[in-house]
C-alpha cells in the first residue's frame, strides 16, 4: 500500500525525515538527490537507527594516507555506532550479529500511482563502500517514490 509522507521540498539533499507508516517508524534520507528509506530500528536493543549520524567513507591506499569522501551514505546507530549503508541497508560493523531491514526506493510520476502495481522489494545490491568489509546482514529498506511533488512510501 502506498502512503504520501512528505513533499519533495521537505527532504533536501543531506536531510532526513522520520515518519510513522502502517505502525512502522521509517527514516527517509536524501543522498545527493536520491531518496532511500530504512526501518527506524537497530537490531541491537531497538535503538532509533535513523536518528544516528551520517558519514561519508574513509579509504587509505597506503598506511597514513587517509582520504575522506563525503556523501552521507553510512548511517551509524546512535546507541552503539554500528554502521549501515543507506543505499542497500548492508551492515558494516559487527556483521556476524547485526541485521536491520530496508526497503526499495523508486521515482514515479503521480499518474503512475493509480496505474502501476508496485514491484516487490529488491534485495541488497551495489558495491561495498571503499574501505569497508561487507557483512552478511542487510537493513530493511522501504520503496520510496516521488510522485509530482510528493514523497510516497510503498509499505506492504
Amino acid at each position: 500500500m502506498k502512503y504520501v509522507v512528505a513533499t519533495l521540498e521537505e527532504i533536501a539533499p543531506g536531510d532526513r525525515k522520520i515518519v510513522e507508516v502502517a505502525g512502522r517508524s521509517i527514516g527517509i534520507f536524501n543522498v545527493s538527490g536520491e531518496l532511500f528509506a530504512l526501518r527506524n530500528r537497530c537490531p541491537h536493543q531497538g535503538a532509533p537507527l535513523c536518528q544516528g549520524s551520517l558519514w561519508g567513507t574513509v579509504t587509505a591506499s597506503v598506511p597514513g594516507q587517509i582520504e575522506y569522501t563525503p556523501g552521507g551514505e553510512i548511517l551509524s546507530c546512535p546507541h552503539h555506532g554500528w554502521e549501515f549503508h543507506i543505499r542497500t541497508g548492508q551492515s558494516w560493523c559487527d556483521p556476524g550479529r547485526l541485521r536491520v531491514g530496508g526497503y526499495r526506493v523508486d521515482v514515479e510520476s503521480g499518474k503512475d500511482l493509480l496505474e502501476d502495481d508496485a514491484p516487490d522489494a529488491a534485495g541488497p545490491g551495489g558495491e561495498a563502500p571503499a574501505g569497508r568489509v561487507k557483512g552478511p546482514y542487510v537493513a530493511e529498506t522501504i520503496p520510496v517514490t516521488i510522485e509530482g511533488h510528493y514523497v510516497v512510501l510503498d509499505v506492504a
